[in-house]
């Protein structure tokens, strides 16, 4: 089966895109309810329980598989452990992204799992116009605009790291013009790159 064409990244086809998503109920839900916990009823991560609650809708509604490589409450520890965190995000500091995504999950042993993409979405759901979610599909996508246009010269290792993917991001806008916001080119590049590259899915 023929995979198929990628629309262009410009604003018919992100609109295009977000209209597609927003037609699933689903997603409207989930997306209602992540607004109201992250920015109405839990925004600070003062409270262990507050920040357990919105890791675990996250790991939920995301599919990130956080539980499957520790449990939610050690990540929710790590997140309450990460100094002056709401004073970071609100100033819009990229480096909390990689604070909160490394987390030490067996201290007897050192191992520490880098939960990337989770903190990316993370920090998202609290500042969606400061932090671009990080996923292997928008990975893919980027990757695939860089070497067909050569909007940026990055190398592909820098995706994952967190204050070059957002200067990457960023390039990418400013190179084909786009006026959307970060939340609407998310969606483009995650549902686009999700059909391109994951067709079976």
């Amino acid at each position: 089966m023929a995979r198929p064409e990628i629309p262009e990244p410009n604003e018919e086809n992100i609109n295009a895109c977000w209209n597609e998503w927003k037609d699933d109920e689903k997603n409207i839900a989930q997306e209602k309810v992540l607004h109201f916990l992250f920015k109405e009823q839990c925004p600070e991560n003062a409270e262990i329980e507050d920040i357990l609650l919105k890791v675990t809708v996250l790991n939920d509604f995301y599919k990130v598989n956080v539980d499957r490589h520790s449990d939610l409450y050690t990540v929710s520890e790590h997140i309450e452990g990460c100094k002056e965190i709401d004073e970071k995000l609100c100033s819009g500091d990229l480096d909390l992204v990689n604070e909160i995504a490394r987390v030490t999950v067996d201290e007897k042993m050192g191992k520490t799992i880098n939960f990337y993409s989770f903190a990316s979405k993370y920090c998202s759901h609290h500042e969606p116009e400061v932090y671009p979610i990080y996923d292997r599909h928008v990975d893919e996508m980027l990757w695939y605009f860089k070497k067909r246009d050569k909007f940026s010269g990055f190398k592909r290792y820098e995706l994952k790291e967190y204050k070059k993917f957002s200067k990457i991001v960023h390039a990418f806008k400013r190179h084909y013009g786009l006026k959307s916001c970060l939340r609407k080119i998310d969606i483009y590049l995650w549902l686009t790159g999700k059909k391109f590259f994951d067709p079976q899915e």
